[in-house]
């Protein structure tokens, strides 16, 4: 069974029930913030708008600066990730080993991988393209397990999941099945839910194993879509194996959203390329802390140590760096790993279901801002932890919710609703402090957007047809449209799944085309 420390894996669960009131308390109430902030916001700024000018485009101007920063340090810290990717691929990761190993380290061909796989009711071909990617390792069938966790409520899937056993079990060490049933108690169905369920099924099998090591195995998550850099797990073989710190620590790679980047739906390949850029920068910059995300990998020991996922949530990989973090006192890290990997972007074949298909990911991915409140309630229940590490979180956590909500809802009201409702005050005032301070931060940020941008443009695969002047204008076109696509598919999602944490209602978990 897993080992656990004491008190604290059983203490840190989805919904603290064994916790104190207060705690429980804390967690609805940072649940709600996000949501509570953003009509307070609302209001204010309606109120504003009659009685407050000055201070409405003053409060926009600080803001519109600090997001104009944040965008020009995205920048330098994404240049200074490329080079680090550029670094990163030209190292020859099984010669490192040799060079990091001490004698405390583990021995490389003792490493092993469970790689964790759940799906819900993607292709045959989008699963087969991840195996194989999986299997072009030169060490899988001598060092890495597959799990292919699947869902009993999607039809076919359990038979799919099968037949991909059958044809991929000689290139691996094991290929394992899990089917998660439907309609477990205190079950919130999604990703997090599956994990656990495939987790505790895997360990069962692999118990028997008498080759099999917990304290050497390293479990990477992945996404259906995932498609690992060639260099990865020797790269994280070599990382896990030398490095001390292995059993409190994450390993991330920056994601590129270019797996099926020429046949998702252009109109938004500006969007993603602002996601692809952000995930990078988060990772190479010294003056951000990083979190996981997406796909990534840890130490099985560390799973055991936090109890493993918890069933009840929908943000998987936040949900368990809060949760370990936690549970090891603050002593955690993510490291990254800056070899990226591809994901396929949501797609559809009009633009209104392309912009829906974005709309419902985003307001599934802005189901975070539970982790608000569930960080607030460990802290509170953690008094171990020191009390700096615990506000880093917690102010990590919140920062990206609050700003993605409240602070574009107030960037965007405060820019736009004193035109509309007093257009001759704005006329007589346009040259102001505050105005010119505003357009030019967002002169800067947009600026700043474009760069990035041009970079992903730079990154992308050959288009697999030459460019017509057509594609060209729309890809243009797209770019210009950045802001209003930013609030249509980040902004109203956001506001909309932090509207309904603020009321008590639930998500309903769906799963976005991205074929």
């Amino acid at each position: 069974m897993p080992t656990q420390t004491p008190d604290t894996a059983q203490r840190l669960t989805a919904h603290p029930a064994q916790g104190a009131q207060s705690a429980r308390a804390l967690q609805r109430a940072g649940e709600a913030l996000p949501g509570v902030l953003a009509w307070l916001v609302v209001s204010g700024v309606l109120l504003a708008v009659w009685q407050a000018r000055e201070a409405l485009l003053w409060t926009t101007a600080l803001l519109a600066v600090y997001v104009a920063a944040r965008f020009v340090l995205a920048a330098a810290a994404q240049a200074h990730g490329l080079r680090l990717v550029r670094q990163w691929e030209c190292i020859d990761w099984r010669a490192e080993y040799e060079q990091r190993a001490e004698p405390d380290s583990l021995p490389h061909e003792e490493v092993h991988h469970l790689v964790l796989l759940p799906s819900v009711d993607e292709s045959d071909a989008l699963l087969r393209r991840a195996l194989d990617r999986l299997a072009a390792w030169s060490d899988a069938q001598q060092s890495m397990s597959v799990v292919l966790a699947v869902e009993a409520a999607a039809p076919g899937a359990p038979a799919r999941a099968h037949r991909l056993r059958r044809a991929y079990a000689d290139r691996f060490r094991r290929v394992l099945v899990t089917v998660h049933p439907p309609d477990l108690p205190g079950e919130t169905v999604g990703k997090s839910a599956n994990l656990a369920w495939a987790l505790s099924r895997a360990r069962r099998i692999l118990s028997g194993d008498a080759d099999f090591a917990p304290d050497q195995t390293v479990v990477t998550v992945m996404d259906a879509d995932t498609l690992w850099h060639p260099a990865y797990f020797d790269c994280l073989t070599t990382l896990f194996a030398t490095d001390p710190a292995r059993h409190e620590t994450y390993w991330q790679a920056p994601i590129r959203y270019h797996g099926n980047v020429w046949a998702a739906h252009p109109l938004l390949r500006p969007l993603h390329a602002q996601a692809s850029a952000w995930e990078l920068a988060y990772l190479a910059a010294p003056w951000w802390m990083a979190l996981p995300m997406s796909s990534y990998s840890l130490s099985l020991r560390l799973l055991d140590e936090a109890g493993g996922w918890d069933a009840g949530v929908i943000a998987d990989e936040w949900h368990m760096a809060i949760k370990s973090f936690f549970a090891r006192r603050g002593r955690q890290r993510v490291q990254p790993v800056f070899l990226p990997f591809l994901a396929h972007a949501t797609t559809a074949r009009t633009v209104r279901a392309t912009l829906a298909a974005r709309y419902r990911q985003t307001l599934r991915h802005a189901w975070g801002a539970r982790e608000i409140g569930y960080a607030l309630a460990c802290a509170r229940q953690s008094p171990e932890t020191p009390r700096r590490a615990a506000l880093q979180l917690v102010g990590r956590v919140a920062h990206d919710n609050l700003l993605a909500g409240v602070g574009a809802l107030l960037l965007a009201a405060g820019t736009q609703l004193p035109a509309l409702v007093a257009p001759g005050w704005v006329r007589a005032h346009l040259l102001s402090a505050p105005f010119v301070v505003i357009n030019l931060a967002l002169l800067v940020t947009a600026g700043m957007s474009a760069l990035l941008w041009a970079w992903d443009v730079r990154l992308r695969q050959p288009r697999p047809t030459p460019w017509t002047a057509r594609a060209r204008l729309a890809e243009g076109i797209a770019l210009l449209l950045l802001p209003t696509l930013t609030a249509l598919c980040v902004t109203l999602p956001v506001l909309h799944a932090q509207t309904r944490l603020m009321l008590g209602c639930s998500l309903r978990f769906t799963v976005t085309a991205k074929e």
